[in-house]
């Protein structure tokens, strides 16, 4: 889950708005704490505040003044209690006793440089039933103000919550909006997938007109120009092939008259070495990328290797032991090309082997939802240098080596497209043996 969100460009986009807009706030709130803690700010609200202190002292005076702590709460809208010795009154039967309340002093007004304004002396503040009260003591007596009045109740919702429901509101807002315009990206990823798949004639449904409308039209040119690439490099293989095969079959005929039965044979020999080629050379172009049309069935394994066994190796059945899995094996294969790698495998290591030094031994199993086949013999075996060309076309390990016993080069080359056609792969095994050990390693399930 995570791994997915990671890779969203909505969820990053997101991310990116939360991160600005958090570090937007939190630069605001800076701002403004130091602009009212600026020294000519705070000295104004701190110089307001006890002037308004001393105004409220000054109107209700010493023996306090009922009547002009009346005065006060009908031109403010605040309540008062005054108490002292042999003396309670309040503007609002409801209001607190003074005892009742916890006071102390405020954070909001003192000396530290985060406060609001400058400590006022002499003053006292509590909080009780959502209303803030403030204690101020002259002559004995506690007078204490309320603000809002006792009888008006707060209503509402509270702040904090209110400004995260409507912060919250504005992201999955936010979401829903930056989901919309990166919507198209899915269906172009589908559409691209499909294409890769080497369904060139597919093309991606206009997703919407602005930038990723024209990277889904680029990517429709892209898969047009490619399918004709190949319909040209097809063709022009398929031309190559008549083009070779023609003079070949000329050669073939002409040899035919040859007096001299030695030199006839040795020159069907080459032609057909040609011709061999020839083929070779287009089958490996077909399947040479990613996108080589398999005829996929599901064959039967077992009975695959057992024709392919009976129509080439016949006469060397002596030389090879055969390992099969007791249950039947069905994996959805191309049978004529996985028969065309286990024959080049075979001929490769009946070709390197001698009869004297033991059997090839060919062995299919199913493991971890794969086809493995192994071919391994007790020839010469490879050298490091050599492992590291396997699968390149035209490379033998000993240049030297005439054809007749070195072949054309061809035989791992394909083998190797054929694995990788069938979305496996074709390795040499590490072993302690004498000889060398191909595994071919084959999705049973079409991916």
């Amino acid at each position: 889950m995570l791994r997915r969100l990671s890779r969203s460009l909505s969820f990053r986009l997101l991310v990116i708005f939360l991160v600005l807009g958090s570090a937007f706030v939190f630069g605001t709130v800076k701002a403004v704490q130091r602009f009212y803690n600026s020294d000519q700010i705070r000295g104004l609200i701190s110089g307001h505040l006890s002037l308004h202190v001393s105004y409220v002292r000054e109107d209700i005076g010493v023996p306090p003044s009922i009547d002009r702590a009346i005065a006060i709460t009908e031109k403010v809208p605040v309540d008062i209690r005054i108490a002292g010795p042999g003396f309670d009154w309040a503007s609002d039967p409801m209001f607190p006793r003074v005892e009742d309340l916890e006071f102390a002093p405020s954070p909001r007004f003192s000396d530290d440089s985060d406060a609001w304004a400058d400590e006022l002396q002499g003053v006292e503040f509590a909080n009780f039933d959502d209303h803030d009260f403030l204690r101020m003591r002259q002559g004995g007596y506690d007078i204490v103000v309320s603000t809002p009045r006792i009888s008006d109740v707060p209503s509402g919702p509270p702040l904090v919550p209110l400004v995260l429901g409507f912060g919250l509101f504005l992201l999955i807002l936010a979401y829903a909006a930056v989901t919309w315009l990166f919507k198209p990206i899915r269906a172009i990823r589908r559409g691209a997938e499909h294409i890769g798949r080497g369904h060139f004639d597919s093309r991606i449904a206009n997703v919407r007109s602005d930038q990723l409308g024209d990277l889904a039209a680029d990517i429709n040119r892209m898969a047009g120009d490619v399918e004709d690439m190949l319909d040209a490099k097809r063709a022009l293989l398929l031309g190559i092939s008549h083009e070779l095969r023609t003079p070949l079959s000329r050669m073939r005929l002409a040899a035919e008259f040859f007096e001299d039965e030695e030199q006839a044979q040795s020159l069907k020999a080459e032609i057909m070495e040609m011709e061999k080629i020839v083929v070779s050379l287009l089958e490996a172009e077909r399947l040479n990328s990613r996108h080589a049309q398999l005829s996929r069935t599901n064959a039967n394994v077992g009975e695959l290797v057992t024709a392919m066994l009976d129509d080439f190796f016949s006469r060397d059945m002596d030389r090879i032991s055969v390992s099969l899995p007791d249950e039947p094996v069905v994996a959805s294969i191309d049978a004529a090309r996985i028969s065309l790698l286990l024959k080049n495998l075979l001929s490769n290591a009946l070709r390197y082997s001698r009869p004297d030094e033991g059997s090839v031994e060919l062995t299919v199993a199913a493991t971890d939802g794969a086809l493995v086949m192994t071919v391994a013999d007790y020839g010469p075996g490879l050298s490091e240098d050599q492992a590291e060309h396997i699968g390149e076309p035209f490379y033998r390990g000993d240049p030297s080596r005439a054809r007749e016993s070195g072949g054309s080069g061809l035989g791992l080359y394909l083998a190797t497209l054929v694995a990788r056609a069938h979305g496996g792969e074709l390795r040499l095994l590490d072993s302690q043996r004498h000889g060398a050990c191909f595994e071919v390693r084959i999705p049973l399930i079409e991916s």
